[in-house]
């Protein structure tokens, strides 16, 4: 099979930091090829120097066996590469249609054809097997449609390559085999698709070929079933996988401590009546399928979703949670589960991130000195192993799993009491999951409850000391970690009692 792209010997250095060192990589016309590594192996840069996002300091880039040096993202787009993100970098206000062809709209007797342009837009998603308004706004559909909307974009322009950076990280299973399906359809038409995703399953599912980075390096290019998914994540992080998940679960005594009840919490908005405690130096995991209430009774916990009936109890005193304030003040911590929106401060550095929580508790009457607060997120980049060249790098620069480990480190400067995780490994890579898994337990360990929230049942059951399960924004059983299974607990979430 013909080699559409080929890139050959690419190096790209930052400042103190050596990107890609040689590295070669090839896409077939007609195959599904994943880019694999940890966050921070270079999958990024590679991507971005095909796009003309970075410029490569050595090698070549062919494409169709001609050399090529894209400019910027609108010339890799005239080139025929097109990329669709993680988050859908679209226009929300405008309608599916106008987001398909913005910027080369048809035009008829001097203005826009709008007729042609919801026709052909039409027809392009019924391609994808969707039947949608395309003159409804954008923001009105899922991320699973809005992804679809950028893939027709990347079809109507006749690209050569499709590149999909993390495209199922916020789609349900049903949503991920329907843009399976279109991959798999696009394939078959002879384009060559670039997949970038941290789920192993996934990788298997669709993938033809892969390519796994480490630190900047080539490890090899093999076929799908060259590699067993435990050869392919020891390749990925240079360790045996059994040493990665090596980890133990916090010890709780029967009768230790509560460190925070809630009892028969709701509102009229979101939960109506939930009971959840948690021991001091517990992990209280929370299972359920998206949408079942898991986020909704978190953001309860930490003041975003004011309670309208209820009570919640700290140490045996009663707290009232008007805002996220009042939890802070309490000590009371909370990773959202979007990062990039809720989380992450991009446009800051990484102290300045990490210092928001401790400067919004001890009041902003009572600044820190800059040394005293290079010297704290200094402290946290050591411990948490955040890959920077110091601590004034913006923090939107970082990969997802470091900015991960920046929102952590912020709420770890803040000393808390009982620390709230939701999806806190989504969209990371697994030598980075293991390591936050690991942090969780060492924080149990020095006496902080933690509320772990993830839909991943593996890691909910690894970790957890009880597991509340949850459905249709209800409680609907409370298990023991260290005695279930997956089975068990998809058993309870479809019949919906234990």
């Amino acid at each position: 099979m013909q080699n559409v792209l080929e890139m050959k010997g690419i190096s790209i250095e930052f400042p103190g930091v050596k990107a890609l060192d040689n590295v070669d990589f090839s896409l077939r016309a007609g195959e599904i090829h994943s880019l694999l590594g940890e966050n921070g192996a270079g999958k990024s840069t590679l991507i971005k120097c095909l796009t003309g996002v970075n410029r490569k300091d050595s090698g070549k880039i062919f494409l169709d066996g001609h050399e090529i040096n894209p400019t910027d993202p609108g010339n890799a787009i005239d080139l025929g590469i097109s990329t669709v993100f993680q988050e859908v970098n679209l226009c929300p206000n405008l309608s599916v249609a106008e987001n398909i062809f913005a910027g080369r709209q048809p035009m008829k007797h001097g203005g826009i054809n709008w007729r042609e342009i919801n026709s052909r837009a039409s027809e392009l998603m019924s391609r994808f097997h969707l039947d949608i308004d395309v003159t409804r706004p954008l923001s009105y559909y899922s991320t699973a449609i809005q992804q679809m909307t950028s893939i027709a974009r990347a079809v109507d322009i006749q690209a050569k390559i499709l590149i999909l950076d993390e495209p199922t990280s916020s789609l349900d299973e049903n949503e991920v085999q329907l843009l399976f399906d279109v991959m798999r359809d696009l394939r078959s038409q002879g384009m060559g698709i670039i997949f970038i995703t941290h789920f192993l399953d996934q990788i298997y599912a669709v993938s033809d070929r892969m390519t796994i980075l480490r630190n900047g390096h080539l490890i090899g290019t093999y076929n799908i079933d060259e590699l067993t998914k435990f050869e392919l994540v020891t390749k990925m992080v240079g360790k045996d996988m059994d040493v990665i998940f090596n980890l133990k679960r916090a010890e709780v005594a029967d009768d230790s401590e509560f460190m925070l009840k809630a009892e028969h919490i709701g509102n009229a908005s979101t939960i109506n009546d939930i009971s959840v405690s948690i021991k001091k130096g517990e992990l209280l995991g929370f299972a359920g399928l998206l949408g079942s209430g898991r986020t909704e009774t978190a953001q309860m916990l930490f003041g975003v979703n004011r309670i309208s009936h209820g009570n919640i109890t700290l140490e045996d005193h009663e707290i009232i949670l008007k805002q996220p304030f009042d939890a802070i003040k309490f000590r009371i911590a909370f990773c959202p589960e979007d990062r990039k929106r809720d989380g992450i401060i991009g446009d800051l550095s990484i102290r300045e991130n990490i210092m928001l929580a401790v400067q919004s508790r001890e009041g902003f009457m009572k600044p820190m000195s800059h040394q005293e607060q290079v010297t704290l997120a200094n402290k946290y980049i050591k411990l948490l192993g955040i890959a920077t060249p110091d601590c004034e790098k913006k923090a939107g620069e970082l990969s997802g799993g470091n900015q991960q480990k920046v929102i952590l480190a912020r709420w770890m400067a803040a000393e808390p009491k009982v620390l709230i995780l939701d999806e806190p490994t989504r969209g990371i890579d697994i030598g980075a999951k293991a390591e936050i898994q690991r942090l969780m337990l060492e924080m149990c360990g020095s006496g902080v409850s933690v509320i772990f929230i993830s839909s991943e049942l593996d890691e909910i059951i690894r970790c957890s000391n009880r597991i509340v399960i949850m459905r249709d924004r209800a409680k609907v059983a409370e298990v023991d970690g260290a005695n279930c299974t997956q089975n068990d607990i998809l058993k309870i979430i479809a019949e919906g009692a234990a």
